[in-house]
């Protein structure tokens, strides 16, 4: 499945706020139109006005869209005129295979420079790379609080819905092989910082311990783990799917724990971990350390929904199996994400059955390209 990821067609986005004056009458917006046009239209060929049509609200009109066509190479132009906030945007989109020759980064930024000239503003936009569309695998991400990343993935090593979720194993050439499960990023081969943050290594000593990992089916965890010298690691995931395609494609960060599933220093299940967690507690089986390495907390600073309860299940089932003075570690979001971690503290953690305290650990994690935040939590 690795073929080269090219796109089909591309999107260039131009925004410009305009002097109040100029677009207060049908004569002020059509030179702001032809301004644009005049500075356009000579990389996109004989653009024409095919259509145009007042924007309103409930308050009243709020500008015009116009809408122009190239005939020849499929081109479209979307101008956009705001009366109410003097502003004007200029959409381009095209086919890349008859428009082969795209407009640089520096193109573009030469453009936008002739039209701040023409329209008369001193205000400068942030000119934006092409945005590429049509492509056989996504190469656009979000961050934890939403915004879009665009990573140098290169073609797709594996791809599959398994019975749970959307199995991705992407290629980049800045982090190496990275899982991405229904759509989101999980682990990179480049990401051994975000294994250690979630373990505190270093910080917390696992020599001689038995510690269940809920999830993980990466095996990065595990791997790690299994050097620190534990007593035993039970690990349970859900999705086996997952583990095979870790274990042939993100081998730097498994090492060969996923090739066999049970040792004497380890077991793992393929399962459903809260049906698990249920029976350790009518066994009485107890651990030192259990890590939630699961899904992330939701991005809502309101802990209602599916996910929420998921999370305060996981954590209330976790305190029931962990021995006195055990741990509980997780990874939780992006440190932008303030106001889903203060809902994390404060309506989870805060309406446990019995009190705990929790620490936090943050590090930059180079396939997120954002600092991610880590919790230990023990009873208090």
């Amino acid at each position: 499945m690795g073929s080269q990821n090219l796109a089909k067609s591309g999107t260039i986005l131009f925004d410009f706020p305009v002097p109040p004056t100029d677009v207060t009458d049908e004569n002020g917006m059509n030179k702001v139109e032809n301004a644009v046009v005049s500075v356009l239209a000579p990389h996109f060929g004989d653009l024409k006005q095919v259509s145009k049509h007042e924007m309103t609200s409930k308050g009243g009109r709020v500008g015009e869209v116009r809408l122009y066509v190239e005939e020849n190479n499929g081109v479209t132009m979307t101008i956009r005129i705001y009366n109410n906030n003097s502003l004007v945007t200029a959409t381009l989109e095209y086919d890349k295979t008859v428009l082969v020759d795209a407009l640089s980064y520096d193109e573009i930024k030469s453009l936008e420079q002739k039209m701040i000239k023409l329209l008369n503003t001193e205000k400068k936009t942030k000119a934006i790379p092409e945005l590429k569309r049509g492509l056989k695998h996504d190469i656009y991400f979000n961050t934890s609080d939403d915004r879009i990343l665009e990573y140098d993935i290169k073609k797709m090593v594996y791809e599959k819905q398994s019975e749970f979720q959307h199995v991705q194993i992407a290629h980049s050439e800045n982090y190496g092989n990275i899982l991405v499960l229904d759509g989101l990023m999980n682990l990179a081969e480049s990401d051994l910082i975000y294994t250690e943050s979630l373990m505190w290594r270093g910080k917390v000593d696992y020599k001689g311990k038995h510690v269940l990992i809920l999830g993980g089916g990466d095996g990065a965890l595990l791997h790690e783990l299994l050097k620190e010298d534990p007593a035993f690691v039970t690990m349970i995931d859900i999705d086996d799917t997952v583990m095979q395609q870790c274990r042939e494609h993100l081998r730097s960060a498994c090492g060969n724990t996923l090739d066999t599933y049970k040792t004497d220093k380890y077991e793992i299940i393929v399962g459903d971990c809260v049906a698990y967690m249920k029976q350790c507690i009518e066994s009485g089986s107890k651990f030192d350390v259990i890590f939630g390495d699961l899904t992330d907390i939701p991005i809502s600073p309101i802990p209602q929904g599916e996910i929420w309860d998921f999370v305060l299940e996981i954590i209330k089932l976790s305190f029931s199996i962990l021995k006195d003075g055990g741990i509980y570690m997780t990874h939780a979001n992006g440190v932008s994400s303030k106001e889903s971690l203060k809902t994390f503290e404060t309506a989870v953690l805060g309406h446990l059955p019995n009190p705990v305290f929790f620490k936090t650990l943050e590090n930059f994690v180079p396939s997120f390209m954002e600092k991610w935040v880590f919790y230990q939590i023990r009873e208090a």
